[in-house]
Formats: structure tokens, C-alpha cells, sequence
């Protein structure tokens, strides 16, 4: 059994932080909180699915909108190749912030709620190109949410705003050439009508960029990470709808409750019998105060959206879903396999299952990845090696789920390359190795990590429990 817990799959740099609070008739306090990374700058390897030797189809893209006519008007334009990646990034973010827009203003109608006037100069700072601008009144509109006087028409509409936000960020952060070529990684490896599910700010925002202002049907994009969120559910049916038999907040209680439960079973098992080994997870803070259970922390936060994604896929056995995770999602292992640089879930046709044929195949498109990232400079280089890194880790975690152990340890090595001082990779490589008793072999992982990082104490706790071991 693994001794060591992998912490959420987000870098030791700054993340990108948003706090959702769960229904507040519940008789259970939530700190929902979940961190996802933010990217600095960067160079991006190369990515398309045929190079892991699958098939890749072409992209076909439309905006539906829930029935509202969003595709922009043909425009006279040099085909793209002969274009400048930047104004091609440029293009499509004030296309997107266009979109988005006019998706608010049929929110506001169908919630009958005013648009306050920040929200329109927030849409027109993106629309231009105004990073400055664009995060001041974002920071505002925050602030304003957060308030005792919010406005009326923000909470509704703030799903909308964030992924304005979030994309904005995104161009802003990639060079835009590595923006494309990341994104078309992901788009290129889904087939027709797929839903991707993306959990990093990369992850999410880019794919949802690119699939909303490219040609044909766009796939549906949402995250894992604000599933136990009513608003964001809210939005998802807005914009879904007539696609996707998305979730009631009915389901998003029960998910909590049947959380709740299991984890006041495991504290109280801990409590009666200590010299147990703890049912408690790492960073999962339970309380009972009066009879009363309180959790707080991501790793509960994360637990209730895996159940929620487990009912959202049991919701919609017709539709296929494509996955890059935020953190390990061990319950949508079974049936998964590899579907280019992401994971298909519940994957039917056994001539995609996954084998040590596929995933060998998958392992050479990371050695490629790899390579080409590790030829850039590290300033350049470090946004999307920590964009890849989190979708190598995801495959590792599926190979050593399917006892692709061989397999898993060469995926954690790539990622190890590209990102040495990653705690998820860190805490992955490492409790693959003390499962195999390999200990020198784990403390030389961990102390390189440490170097890097030496006010970590996570990593010195780590590495602090190896010494111990023989």
C-alpha cells in the first residue's frame, strides 16, 4: 500500500485561487476552496495525438449557446498559418470576450437580474486587450461579489465572468504560439461530441478559448473543480442544456451529505481506535463541534466534485468524456484509457482499452514532449512544463491504477524531468518507490526537491520519514 499521500497536482508557484461556498441550507459548513495553477511564461512542446500513434480527427466547432446564434461574422482574413500566432490569439480573446458578453446579457434576461455597469467596462477591457484594466475591474467585480451589498445580477453571472477572466489570464501569460499548440494537443485528441473535462487553469481555459472561437461544433468544456458549486451548475444548464443532462443542486446536497457521513465515520474511527492505521486523508480537516460536522480543506472539496462527476457520467451514458485532472480521481479509473496527452473515461470499444501496447505508445509521445520542452530555456519553458507535467502525472496515476507499474514509474520520470520540485510528482514518484522498497532511491527524489525548495516543509517532512527507513 502507498504511504504517501499525493497532494493536489498544483506547482509550488502561484495559483490561481477562487472560493466557492457550497448551498448554505445545508446543516454542514464546506470551506470550498480549490487552487488551480496559474501559469507564468513559457515555451510549449509540440502535442498532436497521432504522435502517441491514435488516430486524431479533425476539429469541428460551432457555438450553440443554448440556442443563441453566437458564431461571429466571416472575416476577410489571411489564412491563419500565414499569420502571426499573436494576432491570432489576440483575435479570438476579443472574439471570446464578444461571446461571453452577449452570453451574460441572456443570463440576465433569463434571470431577470440587472448587469451592473463594471461587468460591461470589464468585457470591453477584454475585448481590447487592457491586461491592466481587465484585472483591476475583475478585482472589483470580486470584491463587489464578496460584499455584503453585492449586486443582485453578479452571483449569477459570475460563472461567465470567470471564465472570461480565465482565458484573458491564459493569453496573457503563453506565448501565443505555445497557447495554440497546448490547446490543439487537447482539442486534436477529442473526437465528435466528446465533453472535456479540465481541472488546471491551462487545463480549462485554453481548450475553452480555442473550442468556442474555432470552426464547426465546439465541445463542451467544463471543470471538475466547481461541480459541488450551485451557481456554476446553474450556468452549466444555461449553457448546456440541450446537450447535457447536467446536475441539480438535489444531487449536489446529496453528494455533500453522503461525504459528510463517510467522513465522520472515518474520524470517529480514528478517534476510537489511534493506534490504527488513520482513515483521515492527509489535509482533510474534520470537525465535530455539538454534533455537528464541519470539513474543510481541497481534499474534501475535490472528494464531493469526484462524486458529482461519478453522477454526471451516470447521468449521461450516451455521451463520451475526456479527462485532465486536477488531482488523482481514482473512482473513474475503471474502463478509462488513454486518449492522446488526455484520458477517455468509461472507454467502450475494447480496441482502444488500455494495454502495454497503448500505453507504451503514450510514453513515447511524452518522451518526444519531454525533449522538446527541455530544449527551451527554463524561463521560458516553465509555464508549460508544468501544463504538461500535470497530464503526464494523470496517465501515470492510470498506469499504476491498472498495475502498469514498469510504465507509471517511466511516466513519473518524464514529469520528474520537466519539474523536479513538483510535490505532486514528488509525492507520486517517491510512493512508488518505497512501495518497491526502493528507498535510496526515493530520498536522492526528494532531496533533490528539497534543494529547490528548501523553506518546503512538506518536503522536509518527507524526507524526514525516509531517513527512518531501510
Amino acid at each position: 500500500m502507498n504511504v504517501f499521500n499525493s497532494p493536489t497536482r498544483a506547482h509550488a508557484r502561484p495559483g490561481f485561487l477562487l472560493a466557492w461556498i457550497l448551498p448554505a441550507s445545508c446543516l454542514f459548513v464546506l470551506l470550498v476552496l480549490f487552487l488551480s495553477p496559474r501559469p507564468p511564461q513559457h515555451r510549449a512542446a509540440p502535442g498532436a495525438a497521432a504522435s502517441a500513434g491514435i488516430a486524431s480527427p479533425p476539429r469541428r466547432f460551432i457555438h450553440s449557446g443554448r440556442g443563441l446564434s453566437l458564431t461571429p461574422p466571416p472575416l476577410d482574413l489571411p489564412p491563419s498559418s500565414a499569420r502571426p500566432a499573436e494576432e491570432i490569439v489576440a483575435e479570438k480573446i476579443s472574439q471570446f470576450a464578444s461571446q461571453r458578453q452577449e452570453i451574460v446579457g441572456a443570463m440576465a434576461r433569463h434571470f431577470n437580474v440587472p448587469v451592473p455597469e463594471e461587468v460591461d467596462r470589464f468585457f470591453a477591457a477584454v475585448h481590447a486587450g487592457r491586461w491592466e484594466e481587465t484585472t483591476n475591474l475583475y478585482a472589483i467585480l470580486s470584491q463587489r461579489r464578496a460584499s455584503d451589498d453585492s449586486p443582485p445580477g453578479l452571483a449569477p453571472l459570475w460563472p461567465a465572468l470567470h471564465e472570461t477572466f480565465g482565458v484573458a489570464e491564459q493569453a496573457h501569460d503563453w506565448p501565443a504560439q505555445n497557447l495554440l499548440d497546448y490547446g490543439n494537443a487537447v482539442l486534436d485528441s477529442l473526437r465528435p461530441g466528446m465533453v472535456y473535462v479540465g481541472g488546471t487553469d491551462a487545463g480549462r481555459f485554453i481548450p475553452t478559448l480555442l473550442t468556442d472561437t474555432g470552426d464547426g461544433e465546439p465541445h463542451i468544456v467544463l471543470t471538475q473543480n466547481a461541480l459541488a458549486n450551485g451557481t456554476y451548475l446553474d450556468y452549466l444548464k444555461f449553457r448546456y442544456g440541450d446537450r447535457l443532462a447536467t446536475l441539480t443542486s438535489e444531487e449536489s446536497q446529496s453528494s455533500f451529505a453522503t461525504y459528510i457521513a463517510d467522513a465522520e465515520q472515518r474520524f470517529q474511527h480514528d478517534q476510537q481506535f489511534p493506534e490504527a492505521p488513520k482513515q483521515v486523508r492527509p489535509g482533510e480537516d474534520i470537525q465535530i463541534t455539538d454534533g455537528r460536522v464541519a470539513v474543510s480543506g481541497q481534499i474534501a472539496v475535490m472528494a464531493i466534485n469526484e462524486h458529482l462527476l461519478q453522477t454526471l457520467l451516470q447521468k449521461n451514458p450516451d455521451l463520451t468524456f475526456a479527462l485532465e485532472e486536477s488531482t488523482p480521481l481514482k473512482s473513474l479509473y475503471a474502463g478509462a484509457t488513454t486518449l492522446g496527452p488526455i484520458t477517455e473515461l468509461r472507454a467502450t470499444d475494447p480496441a482502444t482499452a488500455l494495454t502495454a501496447e497503448r500505453a507504451a505508445q503514450s510514453l513515447d509521445y511524452w518522451r518526444t514532449t519531454t525533449q522538446n520542452l527541455l530544449a527551451e530555456p527554463d524561463a521560458a519553458a516553465a509555464a508549460p512544463r508544468d501544463a504538461y507535467v500535470s497530464l503526464i502525472l494523470g496517465q501515470a496515476h492510470l498506469f499504476l491504477d491498472r498495475n502498469f507499474s514498469g510504465e507509471a514509474e517511466q511516466a513519473y520520470q518524464l514529469a520528474h524531468q520537466l519539474s523536479p520540485d513538483n510535490l505532486a510528482v514528488v509525492f507520486g514518484y517517491t510512493g512508488l518507490l518505497v512501495d518497491q522498497k526502493r528507498y535510496d532511491e526515493a530520498r536522492q527524489v526528494v532531496q533533490l526537491a528539497a534543494n529547490l525548495a528548501p523553506d518546503n516543509n512538506q518536503l522536509s517532512d518527507l524526507l524526514h520519514r525516509l531517513h527512518g527507513m531501510k
